[in-house]
């Protein structure tokens, strides 16, 4: 693929990184940033024949098939629509907008243009996720009953993160993004999110938007699902998630615990994984970031199916459900209530009931609970269907 780049800054590198790694035969062809120094600078680092502080120009150049937005939050519709008028195909960083109505018009723009869309939502493409994900379609833990994931780090990189009117939030637009992608990945995404309660607060920095957070997002068919998420975790960048079902559970940390540990006194360490804040005492590097923060499956999952002529596993319409449920988030978090999704595009199951949890035992019974006692006894604990009494049995 011939890409062209927008944005040269901290993700555009990573993806950069990612693209051109490893022999890749994925050039970038063009780049695209605001400020002229920094536009060389990734030309020059990169090797990339062109270069432009004009947006539209990077993105109309013939030999350009896909266009890669890396910008900030403000800036997305825009590239969006400029991708639209020159009919390439667009995938973008999250979070697609800065709210349900940008991200709707995003995806509406594009479906009507005809292009192709892919939402790079990169934490559902890691390795450890790919592997649990796969253990959940395959129905290792039974029922979903909750979802959780949580991101926390001290803070983002680039100035316009904390700027409320670029960002367009805090750290729920931020980070809350790839967690709720995360658990309504595990949930279905085919499951309709219905509401959201949310605690959100700014507790440390000097900005006007929220800094720490967590809210619970309420599915159709009963499930649960959760999100962490804050720039005032001291420590490091903090991956996280918990899968629980009726028939198992999946403990998942794929940052900051790797199995990669190292003691160092700060000789020759200067940079040990993103958003370490030390650089000597004890250390977690993280052995591949590109591969563990699932750049490389998420850009090969894009152009496999751009080149197939299908959808990718994330789009803007997943990009979209997202926002719609930061939304609620945010409204949440004002009224101190349980707050509706509303969705005016929703293209999952819909009337999908809470599945009975009543699990028969016998005629008369049904199972609470079985185990074996630290003292060798076998029980079970018992329901009785027409009374309701709770009894025990030793087998």
């Amino acid at each position: 693929m011939n890409i062209a780049m927008l944005g040269s800054g901290f993700i555009g590198r990573f993806y950069a990184d990612s693209l051109q790694g490893y022999r890749s035969k994925d050039k970038i062809v063009s780049i695209y940033s605001r400020k002229e120094e920094s536009t060389k600078k990734f030309a020059a680092d990169y090797r990339v024949p062109f270069a432009t502080t004009n947006m539209e120009e990077a993105i109309a150049r013939p030999e350009v098939q896909v266009v890669c937005i890396s910008l900030p939050n403000n800036l997305h519709e825009d590239a969006v629509m400029l991708c639209c008028k020159h009919k390439k195909a667009v995938i973008t960083t999250k979070p697609l907008g800065r709210n349900a109505a940008e991200a709707q018009r995003m995806l509406e723009a594009v479906e009507k243009a005809g292009i192709f869309n892919g939402y790079l939502e990169d934490l559902v493409y890691t390795p450890k996720f790919i592997k649990a994900h796969e253990s959940v379609k395959n129905g290792a833990l039974g029922r979903i009953l909750w979802a959780k994931s949580r991101e926390t780090h001290p803070g983002p990189h680039s100035d316009w993160f904390w700027d409320i009117e670029q960002a367009g939030g805090g750290c729920i637009l931020d980070l809350g993004c790839h967690c709720v992608e995360i658990a309504r990945s595990y949930i279905g995404k085919d499951i309709k999110p219905m509401e959201v309660m949310c605690w959100a607060d700014t507790q440390v920095k000097p900005i006007d938007a929220e800094d720490h957070a967590i809210g619970l997002v309420k599915y159709e068919n009963g499930a649960i699902g959760q999100f962490e998420v804050s720039w005032t975790f001291r420590g490091g960048l903090d991956l996280r998630d918990e899968v629980m079902g009726t028939e198992g559970t999946i403990w998942v940390n794929s940052f900051l615990r790797t199995g990669f540990e190292m003691f160092t006194t700060g000789k020759g360490a200067d940079y040990v994984a993103e958003k370490a804040e030390s650089n000597s005492g004890w250390l977690f590097p993280v052995g591949d970031e590109l591969n563990e923060l699932g750049y490389n499956h998420m850009f090969m999952d894009m152009f496999n199916a751009l080149e197939k002529g299908v959808q990718p596993k994330e789009t803007f319409y997943d990009g979209y459900v997202v926002n719609a449920v930061l939304d609620a988030a945010y409204t949440s978090a004002k009224s101190k209530l349980w707050e509706p999704v509303k969705l005016n595009i929703w293209r999952g199951r819909t009337g999908v009931g809470k599945d009975s949890h009543l699990q028969p035992y016998d005629a008369d019974h049904y199972l609470v609970k079985e185990e074996v006692t630290h003292y060798g006894a076998k029980k079970v604990i018992l329901k009785n269907k027409k009374t309701g009494k709770i009894i025990e049995r030793i087998l």
